[in-house]
């Protein structure tokens, strides 16, 4: 009994730290798995594990069984060595972090979204609290820090739309309103809605059209840029346009009245179109930003089910678990889907 009773009395006064560690490797070993249900929780698992030092050393050192002299001392060099981090955050995995912290609080994109900054371009794959994924228009992942983000101009498509707009030179002996008329019908031809034609600059020997239009589906906004420009080909060829510089005119062997079309082919008969969907090549460039596109609509009907929950009773109440419980299983099974890659 003598022997408890003087274990005791040495490691007593240790016993509130012990506990406190304990704690802190409870929720580092539980926390990834029970923030993963939650919408964004792996965003939720990095500011946890950010936070929790800065939380964790200070609650340490009052629990220490040292003198006050001492537990002062070390209070004012953690306050020290936390200024420090934060005076360097400018250039340190800290700037990071803070800025993940403002990219999340702005919320101006979110997973599958399209994103430009500087020379990247692509759909936003994941965001963290340190970086941001995208995945490029080569069906690669790049890894952007947040500080990046922040420290330059942004722009994010809308996913209520986006204009596409093209570009084409033509010479001063094509009249303008023939131009026009060819440019919208181009447009219109690539499914293209509220269309209109700019010019853009009157050059030595040509002028500079602009056709531009409003694209509703955001999601088909690589391949719409191509159709555009291939629906001006045809529409301006289809017109006798020559679209071709004037110096063209120079070099040529050609009879000056003969215009630089292409020859009027009969094309093959296509065959008998498949059941299947179409498949854009947005689909296949973009797989794993669309991929997070959907698990990301899916938190945000889980949600929502858990939102109707406070409201509502009975049978409607139990109706509302099942489809809560179904649709985390089915966000388990995509993220795991989608981690293989």
């Amino acid at each position: 009994m003598e022997t408890l009773t003087a274990l005791w009395t040495t490691l007593g006064p240790w016993a509130p730290a012990a506990i406190l560690l304990l704690l802190v490797a409870l929720v580092v070993l539980f926390s990834r798995r029970l923030l993963s249900r939650a919408t964004q929780g792996g965003f939720h698992h990095q500011v946890v594990m950010a936070g929790l030092p800065l939380l964790t050393a200070p609650a340490l050192v009052l629990l220490l069984p040292i003198g006050d002299a001492t537990r002062g001392q070390l209070l004012s060099l953690i306050g020290i060595l936390f200024s420090a981090a934060i005076a360097l955050s400018s250039t340190t995995f800290v700037g990071n972090a803070m800025a993940g912290l403002l990219l999340r609080g702005i919320g101006n994109f979110k997973p599958g979204d399209f994103l430009a900054v500087k020379e990247e371009f692509g759909r936003v794959v994941s965001r963290g609290l340190f970086h941001t994924e995208l995945q490029t228009v080569d069906r690669d992942l790049v890894t952007l820090p947040n500080l990046f983000l922040v420290t330059n101009p942004v722009k994010v498509v809308r996913a209520s739309g986006t204009m596409i707009a093209a570009d084409v030179s033509l010479g001063y002996d094509v009249p303008r309103t023939e131009v026009e008329a060819q440019l919208l019908l181009a447009a219109e031809r690539a499914g293209l809605r509220e269309a209109f034609v700019s010019v853009v600059e009157l050059q030595d020997f040509s002028v500079l059209y602009r056709v531009s239009g409003l694209l509703e589906d955001t999601l088909k906004l690589i391949s719409t840029r191509s159709a555009l420009r291939k629906s001006m080909l045809d529409a301006l060829h289809g017109a006798g346009i020559e679209i071709l510089s004037p110096n063209y005119q120079a070099i040529r062997t050609l009879s000056e009245r003969r215009a630089v079309l292409p020859e009027q082919q009969i094309a093959p008969q296509a065959p008998a179109p498949a059941t299947e969907p179409e498949k854009t090549p947005e689909a296949v460039i973009f797989d794993k930003a669309e991929e997070a596109a959907t698990i990301e609509r899916l938190r945000e009907l889980h949600d929502q089910v858990g939102a109707r929950l406070a409201e509502t009773e009975g049978e409607e109440r139990e109706a509302l678990l099942a489809r809560q419980a179904q649709l985390a299983a089915l966000i388990e099974q995509r993220k795991e889907e989608s981690s293989r890659d």
